[in-house]
């Protein structure tokens, strides 16, 4: 998606994730409410709104607010996509909720297509089983001793990291 070089991607993918999160609550969001949910200066918010309406991306409406464009609205579900499967990878890997929402929210701005799309795969592979793999509670098992849980796998009987 193109975007003039006088914004910044993650500037733009914040703007339009909190929109897309507000407008869940509505129909228009207004920019008293994006100011409070980014916690930055209401002049702020309507230049950038001005940005993202010249570009596409949202319609902005005096006295009423603003609403995503089917462009703009593409772009915040992508980014929110990625966000959630970070930060479900992250609480995969033990980080707690909490902090794997902050996480997600530094991290899914910089993280290559290519990688994301493999990561959001691994995540959806994880939750879609049955019940958690073996692996992965000797990971588990691994965050919280250290320690190396002895293989029961008839092919290769060593140690789980016996690859390193």
């Amino acid at each position: 998606m193109e975007v003039s070089n006088r914004m910044t991607s993650q500037s733009v993918e914040d703007y339009l994730e909190t929109i897309y999160e507000l407008k869940k609550e509505g129909g228009y969001v207004r920019t008293t409410d994006i100011s409070s949910y980014l916690g930055v200066q209401p002049p702020s918010v309507t230049e950038m709104i001005q940005k993202l309406a010249e570009n596409g991306f949202l319609t902005y409406k005096k006295y009423k607010g603003v609403t995503l464009t089917p462009k703009g609205e593409k772009w915040a579900k992508s980014i929110k996509q990625r966000h959630m499967a970070l930060a479900k990878f992250l609480e995969i890997l033990g980080v707690d909720e909490e902090l794997a929402e902050k996480d997600a929210c530094r991290i899914e701005h910089n993280v290559h297509t290519t990688t994301m799309k493999r990561l959001a795969k691994f995540v959806d592979f994880v939750h879609e089983m049955a019940h958690h793999p073996t692996w992965l509670k000797h990971f588990e098992y691994y965050v919280k001793t250290g320690e190396h849980i002895e293989c029961k796998c008839p092919t290769c009987g060593s140690k789980m990291g016996a690859f390193r």
